[in-house]
Protein backbone atom coordinates (compact mmCIF):
# COMPACT_ATOMS: atom_id res chain seq x y z
CA UNK A 1 0.00 0.00 0.00
CA UNK A 2 2.67 2.64 0.86
CA UNK A 3 4.60 1.69 -2.29
CA UNK A 4 1.53 2.19 -4.49
CA UNK A 5 0.69 5.59 -2.97
CA UNK A 6 4.31 6.77 -3.27
CA UNK A 7 4.37 5.62 -6.90
CA UNK A 8 1.34 7.81 -7.63
CA UNK A 9 3.02 10.74 -5.85
CA UNK A 10 6.17 10.33 -7.96
CA UNK A 11 4.19 10.24 -11.22
CA UNK A 12 2.04 13.20 -10.17
CA UNK A 13 5.14 15.22 -9.30
CA UNK A 14 6.43 14.87 -12.88
CA UNK A 15 3.08 15.94 -14.39
CA UNK A 16 2.77 18.97 -12.10
CA UNK A 17 6.38 19.98 -12.72
CA UNK A 18 5.76 20.07 -16.48
CA UNK A 19 2.61 22.12 -15.90
CA UNK A 20 4.41 24.69 -13.75
CA UNK A 21 7.27 24.98 -16.23
CA UNK A 22 4.70 25.71 -18.91
CA UNK A 23 3.14 28.39 -16.70
CA UNK A 24 6.57 29.97 -16.07
CA UNK A 25 7.38 29.91 -19.81
CA UNK A 26 4.13 31.77 -20.50
CA UNK A 27 4.37 34.37 -17.70
CA UNK A 28 8.13 34.88 -17.05
CA UNK A 29 7.13 35.30 -13.39
CA UNK A 30 9.73 34.57 -10.73
CA UNK A 31 6.85 33.67 -8.42
CA UNK A 32 5.78 30.93 -10.81
CA UNK A 33 9.43 29.90 -11.11
CA UNK A 34 9.36 29.54 -7.32
CA UNK A 35 6.61 26.97 -7.66
CA UNK A 36 8.42 25.20 -10.49
CA UNK A 37 11.68 24.97 -8.52
CA UNK A 38 9.90 23.43 -5.58
CA UNK A 39 8.32 20.94 -7.96
CA UNK A 40 11.83 19.96 -9.08
CA UNK A 41 12.36 18.91 -5.47
CA UNK A 42 9.03 17.07 -5.55
CA UNK A 43 10.16 15.02 -8.54
CA UNK A 44 13.51 14.05 -7.00
CA UNK A 45 12.04 13.42 -3.56
CA UNK A 46 9.14 11.44 -5.03
CA UNK A 47 11.41 8.90 -6.69
CA UNK A 48 13.85 8.79 -3.76
CA UNK A 49 10.88 8.17 -1.49
CA UNK A 50 9.61 5.38 -3.74
CA UNK A 51 12.99 3.66 -3.70
CA UNK A 52 13.27 4.09 0.08
CA UNK A 53 9.83 2.59 0.74
CA UNK A 54 10.70 -0.43 -1.42
CA UNK A 55 14.01 -0.77 0.45
CA UNK A 56 12.44 -0.25 3.89
CA UNK A 57 9.87 -2.99 3.19
CA UNK A 58 12.60 -5.61 2.74
CA UNK A 59 12.85 -8.08 5.62
CA UNK A 60 15.90 -8.07 7.83
CA UNK A 61 18.85 -10.14 6.67
CA UNK A 62 22.33 -11.09 7.85
CA UNK A 63 23.74 -7.71 6.73
CA UNK A 64 20.89 -5.71 8.27
CA UNK A 65 19.77 -7.59 11.41
CA UNK A 66 17.43 -4.75 12.43
CA UNK A 67 15.86 -4.47 8.97
CA UNK A 68 15.99 -1.65 6.41
CA UNK A 69 13.34 0.69 7.82
CA UNK A 70 15.83 3.46 8.64
CA UNK A 71 16.04 4.11 4.90
CA UNK A 72 12.87 6.17 5.48
CA UNK A 73 14.76 8.60 7.71
CA UNK A 74 17.52 9.02 5.13
CA UNK A 75 14.98 9.66 2.36
CA UNK A 76 13.15 12.21 4.47
CA UNK A 77 16.43 13.96 5.34
CA UNK A 78 17.37 14.20 1.64
CA UNK A 79 13.93 15.59 0.84
CA UNK A 80 14.24 18.20 3.59
CA UNK A 81 17.70 19.23 2.38
CA UNK A 82 16.45 19.60 -1.20
CA UNK A 83 13.52 21.70 -0.01
CA UNK A 84 15.93 23.96 1.88
CA UNK A 85 18.17 24.35 -1.17
CA UNK A 86 15.13 25.18 -3.32
CA UNK A 87 14.20 27.91 -0.84
CA UNK A 88 17.65 29.49 -1.15
CA UNK A 89 17.46 29.34 -4.94
CA UNK A 90 14.07 31.03 -4.90
CA UNK A 91 15.37 33.90 -2.75
CA UNK A 92 18.30 34.36 -5.16
CA UNK A 93 15.98 34.46 -8.20
CA UNK A 94 13.58 36.86 -6.45
CA UNK A 95 16.37 39.30 -5.58
CA UNK A 96 17.71 39.08 -9.13
CA UNK A 97 14.23 39.89 -10.44
CA UNK A 98 14.12 42.96 -8.19
CA UNK A 99 17.47 44.18 -9.49
CA UNK A 100 16.87 43.23 -13.13
CA UNK A 101 13.09 43.27 -13.62
CA UNK A 102 11.64 41.40 -16.59
CA UNK A 103 8.18 42.06 -18.06
CA UNK A 104 5.40 39.64 -17.13
CA UNK A 105 3.04 38.04 -19.67
CA UNK A 106 -0.26 36.10 -19.74
CA UNK A 107 -0.74 36.15 -15.97
CA UNK A 108 -4.35 35.01 -16.30
CA UNK A 109 -3.39 31.75 -18.06
CA UNK A 110 -0.54 31.20 -15.59
CA UNK A 111 -2.95 31.66 -12.67
CA UNK A 112 -5.30 28.96 -13.99
CA UNK A 113 -2.49 26.46 -14.52
CA UNK A 114 -0.82 27.08 -11.17
CA UNK A 115 -4.14 27.00 -9.30
CA UNK A 116 -4.98 23.59 -10.80
CA UNK A 117 -1.63 22.16 -9.67
CA UNK A 118 -2.20 23.54 -6.16
CA UNK A 119 -5.61 21.90 -5.82
CA UNK A 120 -4.22 18.54 -6.94
CA UNK A 121 -1.27 18.83 -4.55
CA UNK A 122 -3.52 19.65 -1.61
CA UNK A 123 -5.83 16.66 -2.01
CA UNK A 124 -3.05 14.17 -2.75
CA UNK A 125 -0.95 15.56 0.12
CA UNK A 126 -3.80 15.32 2.62
CA UNK A 127 -4.44 11.71 1.61
CA UNK A 128 -0.73 10.84 1.87
CA UNK A 129 -0.42 12.36 5.36
CA UNK A 130 -3.47 10.43 6.58
CA UNK A 131 -2.19 7.15 5.15
CA UNK A 132 1.34 7.82 6.43
CA UNK A 133 0.08 8.27 10.00
CA UNK A 134 -2.17 5.22 9.72
CA UNK A 135 0.64 2.99 8.41
CA UNK A 136 3.38 4.71 10.47
CA UNK A 137 5.32 5.57 7.31
CA UNK A 138 7.54 8.63 7.73
CA UNK A 139 8.19 8.75 3.98
CA UNK A 140 4.49 8.99 3.11
CA UNK A 141 3.80 11.48 5.89
CA UNK A 142 6.78 13.64 4.86
CA UNK A 143 5.81 13.49 1.19
CA UNK A 144 2.23 14.42 2.05
CA UNK A 145 3.27 17.36 4.21
CA UNK A 146 5.61 18.51 1.46
CA UNK A 147 2.78 18.38 -1.09
CA UNK A 148 0.47 20.33 1.22
CA UNK A 149 3.12 22.98 1.86
CA UNK A 150 3.57 23.15 -1.90
CA UNK A 151 -0.20 23.59 -2.25
CA UNK A 152 -0.32 26.38 0.35
CA UNK A 153 2.56 28.18 -1.35
CA UNK A 154 0.79 27.73 -4.69
CA UNK A 155 -2.40 29.30 -3.32
CA UNK A 156 -0.35 32.21 -2.00
CA UNK A 157 1.31 32.51 -5.40
CA UNK A 158 -2.09 32.58 -7.12
CA UNK A 159 -3.19 35.36 -4.76
CA UNK A 160 0.04 37.26 -5.45
CA UNK A 161 -0.27 36.87 -9.22
CA UNK A 162 -3.88 38.03 -9.08
CA UNK A 163 -2.82 41.11 -7.13
CA UNK A 164 -0.02 41.82 -9.59
CA UNK A 165 -2.38 41.41 -12.54
CA UNK A 166 -4.80 44.01 -11.20
CA UNK A 167 -2.33 46.47 -9.63
CA UNK A 168 0.44 46.21 -12.25
CA UNK A 169 2.98 46.52 -9.38
CA UNK A 170 5.71 44.20 -10.62
CA UNK A 171 7.94 44.18 -7.52
CA UNK A 172 5.17 42.26 -5.72
CA UNK A 173 6.24 39.26 -7.80
CA UNK A 174 9.59 39.09 -5.99
CA UNK A 175 8.07 39.97 -2.61
CA UNK A 176 5.61 37.09 -2.76
CA UNK A 177 8.39 34.73 -3.89
CA UNK A 178 10.60 35.69 -0.92
CA UNK A 179 7.78 35.15 1.58
CA UNK A 180 7.05 31.71 0.13
CA UNK A 181 10.77 30.89 0.14
CA UNK A 182 10.98 31.58 3.87
CA UNK A 183 8.09 29.17 4.49
CA UNK A 184 9.87 26.57 2.33
CA UNK A 185 13.12 27.01 4.30
CA UNK A 186 11.32 26.38 7.60
CA UNK A 187 9.62 23.27 6.19
CA UNK A 188 12.94 21.89 4.93
CA UNK A 189 14.60 22.48 8.30
CA UNK A 190 11.81 20.68 10.18
CA UNK A 191 12.01 17.65 7.88
CA UNK A 192 15.79 17.40 8.27
CA UNK A 193 15.51 17.83 12.05
CA UNK A 194 12.91 15.07 12.38
CA UNK A 195 14.86 12.70 10.13
CA UNK A 196 18.12 13.19 12.03
CA UNK A 197 16.23 12.51 15.26
CA UNK A 198 15.16 9.15 13.85
CA UNK A 199 18.64 8.29 12.60
CA UNK A 200 20.07 9.13 16.03
CA UNK A 201 17.33 7.07 17.76
CA UNK A 202 16.02 10.11 19.59
CA UNK A 203 13.15 9.11 21.87
CA UNK A 204 9.65 9.55 20.51
CA UNK A 205 8.18 10.91 23.74
CA UNK A 206 4.57 10.66 22.58
CA UNK A 207 5.00 7.00 21.66
CA UNK A 208 6.93 6.31 24.87
CA UNK A 209 4.20 7.93 26.99
CA UNK A 210 1.49 5.97 25.17
CA UNK A 211 3.30 2.64 25.71
CA UNK A 212 3.97 3.26 29.41
CA UNK A 213 0.44 4.48 30.10
CA UNK A 214 -1.01 1.42 28.36
CA UNK A 215 1.23 -1.03 30.23
CA UNK A 216 0.49 0.66 33.55
CA UNK A 217 -3.26 0.48 32.94
CA UNK A 218 -3.11 -3.20 31.94
CA UNK A 219 -0.29 -4.56 34.10
CA UNK A 220 -0.64 -7.99 35.68
CA UNK A 221 -0.05 -8.64 39.38
CA UNK A 222 3.03 -10.77 38.65
CA UNK A 223 4.68 -7.96 36.68
CA UNK A 224 6.39 -6.65 39.78
CA UNK A 225 8.65 -4.11 38.13
CA UNK A 226 9.59 -2.64 34.76
CA UNK A 227 12.73 -0.64 34.07
CA UNK A 228 15.34 0.13 31.37
CA UNK A 229 12.46 0.52 28.88
CA UNK A 230 13.28 1.75 25.36
CA UNK A 231 10.84 2.21 22.51
CA UNK A 232 11.78 3.01 18.91
CA UNK A 233 9.73 3.24 15.74
CA UNK A 234 11.22 2.20 12.38
CA UNK A 235 8.59 2.59 9.66
CA UNK A 236 5.73 0.27 10.66
CA UNK A 237 7.88 -1.69 13.13
CA UNK A 238 7.88 -0.83 16.82
CA UNK A 239 10.93 -2.05 18.73
CA UNK A 240 10.55 -2.39 22.50
CA UNK A 241 13.07 -3.71 24.97
CA UNK A 242 12.96 -3.62 28.75
CA UNK A 243 13.80 -5.41 31.97
CA UNK A 244 10.82 -7.00 33.72
CA UNK A 245 10.87 -8.32 37.27
CA UNK A 246 8.89 -11.52 37.88
CA UNK A 247 8.63 -13.77 40.97
CA UNK A 248 11.99 -15.49 41.38
CA UNK A 249 10.48 -18.98 41.55
CA UNK A 250 8.90 -18.78 38.06
CA UNK A 251 10.09 -21.42 35.61
CA UNK A 252 11.49 -20.48 32.20
CA UNK A 253 8.17 -21.59 30.72
CA UNK A 254 6.21 -19.32 33.06
CA UNK A 255 8.45 -16.33 32.29
CA UNK A 256 8.18 -16.99 28.53
CA UNK A 257 4.39 -17.01 28.80
CA UNK A 258 4.41 -13.59 30.49
CA UNK A 259 6.59 -12.13 27.73
CA UNK A 260 4.18 -13.41 25.09
CA UNK A 261 1.23 -11.88 26.94
CA UNK A 262 3.02 -8.51 26.98
CA UNK A 263 3.89 -8.77 23.28
CA UNK A 264 0.32 -9.63 22.25
CA UNK A 265 -1.06 -6.76 24.32
CA UNK A 266 1.17 -4.26 22.53
CA UNK A 267 0.43 -5.70 19.09
CA UNK A 268 -3.31 -5.55 19.58
CA UNK A 269 -3.29 -2.04 21.01
CA UNK A 270 -0.84 -0.33 18.64
CA UNK A 271 -1.92 -2.30 15.56
CA UNK A 272 1.51 -2.70 13.97
CA UNK A 273 4.50 -5.00 13.80
CA UNK A 274 6.26 -5.29 17.14
CA UNK A 275 9.68 -6.58 18.13
CA UNK A 276 9.83 -7.21 21.87
CA UNK A 277 13.03 -8.08 23.73
CA UNK A 278 12.50 -8.58 27.46
CA UNK A 279 15.25 -9.33 29.97
CA UNK A 280 13.77 -11.13 32.97
CA UNK A 281 14.92 -10.18 36.47
CA UNK A 282 14.16 -12.25 39.57
CA UNK A 283 12.42 -10.33 42.33
CA UNK A 284 14.39 -9.39 45.44
CA UNK A 285 13.27 -9.44 49.05
CA UNK A 286 13.04 -5.64 49.19
CA UNK A 287 10.48 -5.78 46.35
CA UNK A 288 7.93 -7.82 48.32
CA UNK A 289 6.24 -4.59 49.35
CA UNK A 290 5.68 -3.81 45.63
CA UNK A 291 4.43 -7.29 44.67
CA UNK A 292 0.66 -7.58 44.21
CA UNK A 293 0.64 -11.40 43.82
CA UNK A 294 -2.05 -12.34 46.33
CA UNK A 295 -0.99 -15.93 47.04
CA UNK A 296 2.79 -15.58 46.82
CA UNK A 297 4.28 -18.55 48.77
CA UNK A 298 7.62 -16.77 49.27
CA UNK A 299 6.45 -13.39 50.59
CA UNK A 300 8.85 -11.91 53.17
CA UNK A 301 7.17 -8.57 53.87
CA UNK A 302 3.54 -7.37 53.51
CA UNK A 303 2.36 -5.83 50.23
CA UNK A 304 2.16 -2.02 50.42
CA UNK A 305 1.50 -0.73 46.89
CA UNK A 306 2.64 -1.30 43.35
CA UNK A 307 5.27 1.07 42.02
CA UNK A 308 3.50 3.16 39.39
CA UNK A 309 5.26 3.09 36.02
CA UNK A 310 5.83 6.53 34.55
CA UNK A 311 8.03 8.05 31.87
CA UNK A 312 10.31 9.41 34.59
CA UNK A 313 11.02 6.10 36.34
CA UNK A 314 11.01 3.24 33.80
CA UNK A 315 13.69 4.41 31.38
CA UNK A 316 16.72 4.09 33.70
CA UNK A 317 18.46 0.79 34.44
CA UNK A 318 17.72 0.33 38.10
CA UNK A 319 15.26 -1.89 39.96
CA UNK A 320 12.59 -0.14 41.97
CA UNK A 321 11.90 -0.83 45.63
CA UNK A 322 15.30 -0.12 47.19
CA UNK A 323 15.22 2.32 50.07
Amino acid sequence: MPIRIQRYIAILSVVLFIGKLWAWYLTHSVTVLTDALESTVNVIAGFIGLYSIILAAKPRDIDHPYGHAKAEFISSAVEGALIFIAGLMIIYEAIDQLIHPKPLHKLDVGIYIVAATGILNFFIGTYAVAQGKKMRSLILESAGKHLRVDAYSTFAIVAGLTLIMFTKVQWLDSAVAIVIAIIILVTGYKLVRRSLSGIMDEADMQLLNDVIAYLQANRRAQWIDLHNLRVMQYGDIMHLDAHMTLPWYYSVKDADAEIHVLEEMIKQHFDNKVEVFIHIDACQRYQCKLCAVADCPQRQTPFAAQHEWTTENVWYDSKHGKE
